[in-house]
């Protein structure tokens, strides 16, 4: 078959199957997005092959050769750790990606002569994909068909302002349709188009932050640059004091066991990934995981009015003439014909279209919506030229009268739109002698459950502004009527210029009526200006800035493909109500890893401490790997699993270290000390290793036992069933299979001589230090707050 020719395609026939299925055994077929989750083998590769599990294979290793086997049991737990993140993680995925495909976009192309929608990835070079207001170009191509297309190229250029284009044009993968509509023959497909080049910017400008990971990546980080040499520096200083190499072996390795937080990164990216799995089941999609963190994190939403305070329905309700000679049938068949003849697809069009038939004016140019003018327009055959849209961008000034028309209808909740001629239709020019023909009414339909989901964030102190491009006062009658506190704070921002303080406006205002794109940017920027974490939510093409700029953005599934794209979070059914579950879910994971990260780090500050300390003492260091194993598995490991997957939808304090320090390092403290005067007492009553030992692992265990009771809190029956268990799972450790851990039987009364009343010491001693540590850290924070003040 003869290659295809680009410039013999019909752009009303498109391509034929045969031409399809030519063009993809040539390779000529466009390839797929990037998925939003880690390939399987990207998941078992990034949680295997990590520093700690290599330091743990080469620790295994020397603790083989000294013929100790069971002192390997330490590479089990590490095995377990990492075998639940794995199968939790795919698990997730799978979820995802099932989520995925319900929330992917089509494309619209024409083929033998039929309009279908295909997936972006089956496009091949010479389709003709016919494209609306809001469509993201998938692919490169060249115009055929122009109906007033304005295309947004802020992807590629940086730049906000749209650009018209005519037939032959050249169009870009990536940007975005926000007028008018037509058709494109694509002319690039796969590598060779220009989004592989600017994805990353087209599709978002910055990975969201996560403050949780960032925190405990540098704690790794300081981790890493500590343990190898300091294990090193251990066994040197034992072998050179006297100690055997098997001892020196031992104690150093237990040293460098201790000092990993071996489960700590994995529990944070499965908890992350078993909440996108939790969300996806209920029909919100996460594109980006550490969002979820960064959403209850957020203290103001800014939101369209469309599709979250209502359910983007509209309906239109009358069309009132205001000029003598035009009665209302006529404004309606002039309202028609303008929508009919720009082909606009909005909510607003939609409306229009139901309600009113195709009145067949022919049309000689057109100007389809734009969300920068607010209006539409449309030359007819008779030399008259009309324009459809918002008021206060058609006139200059409106007269007095008219004014309080508008203001009374709008009191009343209803979208206000004017009818207009004018001289002259175009687009590249200011409307000349706008004259008022009449207006049309549309109203919305407040969502069903939208008071008791403003109630809830207003509960939760976060706060709700309105960002919509309608009249102030139609948005903020609603808005009120929904229940959004403060609703009546409102302001037209076409009356504002732009030397004007946004950050005050934004501060001062809660409906913010008339607002362009570059505004709803603008608005948002100042409110981060002001240290505020901002969620965005928006369904059409005039969020897209807003959405960019807002530390986290969520769109409806039936917005505009650009939108989706470009938006953290994705609500599938296009339901505001299911944001609550992403807050609840957000906060249940920091309020969870706050509280389990303490617990590997009691571990981490006590291995680090001791490993210090006996570098410089005589005796070989208090434990060996396996004596840390129940400690690991049992007061940390497991529980740590349950405790970070529970309910905790408690408000985010932001203070991550200080909630961890005070947990851990109190424990830390008690436990560093408690070994050293086991040691002198040991050294003073010549006791031997074993003895010593066992004192330690069970003073050890008591005080990590304490700081995961505190953990625990508040606690339920579910908890303390918990903790009850894992205490008694150490015990029986202790007194049933203490020749597997190295420890002396527990029947032996020297044990509990000594082990009673230090045990029975704990508690106070716990308390009191981590009181000493709390009014350190409240003291270090008065102190930054006034530095700073």
């Amino acid at each position: 078959m003869a290659e295809v020719n680009l410039s013999n395609i019909n752009p009303d026939q498109g391509l034929s199957n045969a031409q399809v299925n030519q063009q993809i055994e040539n390779g000529k077929k466009n390839a797929a997005e990037q998925s939003l989750t880690r390939s399987i083998q990207e998941i078992l590769r990034d949680n295997i092959f990590t520093l700690f599990n290599l330091i743990n294979v080469v620790l295994g290793a020397l603790v083989f050769y000294t013929g100790s086997y069971k002192n390997l049991l330490f590479l089990g737990i590490a095995f377990f750790n990492t075998a639940i993140g794995i199968i939790q993680e795919i698990r997730s995925k799978r979820q995802v990606d099932k989520m995925v495909l319900l929330a992917e976009g089509k494309t619209t192309v024409i083929r033998n002569s039929q309009v279908i929608e295909i997936r972006p990835e089956n496009i091949v070079l010479g389709d003709i994909i016919v494209l609306g207001r809001g469509d993201q170009i998938p692919v490169d191509g060249k115009v055929l068909v122009s109906r007033g297309m304005e295309i947004d190229e802020s992807p590629i250029t940086g730049e906000s302002v749209t650009i018209s284009k005519q037939v032959d044009d050249q169009v870009t993968s990536g940007t975005y349709l926000v007028g008018g509509s037509g058709k494109m023959l694509v002319t690039k497909v796969g590598k060779d188009t220009f989004v592989n080049h600017i994805s990353n910017e087209a599709k978002k400008g910055e990975d969201t932050s996560s403050i949780l990971l960032n925190t405990i990546n540098r704690i790794i980080k300081v981790l890493t640059y500590v343990i190898i040499p300091l294990g090193m520096i251990l066994f040197a200083a034992k072998l050179f004091g006297g100690t055997g190499i098997n001892r020196a072996i031992l104690g150093s390795v237990a040293a460098m066991i201790g000092m990993i937080p071996e489960g700590l990164v994995l529990l944070t990216s499965m908890t992350l990934a078993v909440s996108a799995m939790h969300l996806a089941r209920k029909k919100t999609l996460v594109r980006d995981l550490p969002a979820i963190e960064t959403l209850a994190r957020v203290d103001i939403i800014c939101l369209d009015k469309t599709g979250t305070i209502t359910s983007g329905d509209l309906k239109f309700v009358d069309a009132i003439p205001l000029k003598r000679d035009v009665s209302a049938t006529q404004l309606k068949r002039l309202t028609a014909g303008i929508t009919y003849a720009t082909g606009d697809s909005n909510e607003t069009a939609n409306a229009i279209k139901e309600a009113i038939d195709d009145p067949k004016m022919v049309s000689q140019k057109i100007v389809p919506f734009s969300s920068d003018r607010k209006w539409s327009g449309a030359g007819f055959e008779n030399d008259d030229d009309y324009v459809f849209g918002a008021p206060q961008f058609i006139f200059k000034q409106l007269s007095e009268g008219t004014k309080q028309q508008v203001q009374h209808y709008a009191s009343q909740g209803y979208r206000v739109l004017a009818v207009a001629k004018v001289d002259d239709v175009d687009v590249k020019q200011v409307l000349k002698n706008p004259e008022l023909i009449g207006l049309i009414l549309i109203s919305d339909v407040i969502r069903p459950n939208a008071y008791n989901t403003f109630q809830y964030f207003k509960n939760q102190d976060v706060v709700i502004k309105v960002i919509s491009g309608d009249d102030p006062t139609t948005v903020s009658t609603i808005a009120q009527n929904a229940g959004i506190q403060n609703a009546e704070r409102k302001i037209d921002m076409s009356t504002i210029t732009d030397d004007v303080d946004f950050g005050k406006i934004a501060t001062e205002n809660t409906v913010f009526g008339r607002v362009t794109p570059d505004q709803k940017k603008r608005l948002i920027s100042s409110l981060q200006d002001r240290q505020h974490t901002v969620a965005m939510t928006g369904d059409g093409v005039n969020d897209l800035l807003a959405l960019r700029q807002a530390d986290c953005g969520i769109a409806m599934a039936s917005g505009s493909e650009s939108t989706k794209s470009i938006a953290d979070f994705v609500l599938i059914n296009s339901n505001f109500d299911a944001m609550i579950d992403v807050l609840k879910e957000g906060r249940r994971v920091i309020n969870n890893i706050e509280r389990v990260a303490s617990m590997y780090l009691i571990k981490t500050m006590y291995s680090v401490a001791l490993s210090f300390i006996f570098v410089f003492m005589t005796v070989g260091y208090p434990f060996e790997p396996i004596q840390l194993t129940p400690i690991t598995s049992l007061m940390v490991g497991i529980p740590s699993f349950f405790l970070a997957l529970e309910p905790n939808f408690s408000r985010i304090t932001n203070q991550f270290m200080k909630q961890v320090l005070i947990i851990s390092m109190p424990a830390a403290i008690c436990i560093v000390g408690y070994i050293m005067f086991i040691e002198f007492i040991g050294t003073v009553f010549g006791m031997r290793y074993e003895f010593t030992s066992t004192l330690c692992v069970l003073l050890t265990g008591a005080i990590c036992w304490l700081a995961l009771v505190m953990v625990s809190r508040p606690l339920n029956r579910l908890k303390v069933g918990m903790d009850l268990l894992v205490l008694a799972a150490f015990l029986a450790i202790i007194v049933f299979f203490n020749n597997l851990f190295s420890l002396v039987s527990f029947f032996n009364k020297d044990i509990w001589l000594y082990g009673i009343p230090l045990i029975a010491t704990a508690y106070p001693l716990y308390i009191f230090m981590q009181g000493v540590i709390a009014t350190f850290l409240n003291r270090r924070e008065a102190k930054r707050a006034k530095r700073r003040g």
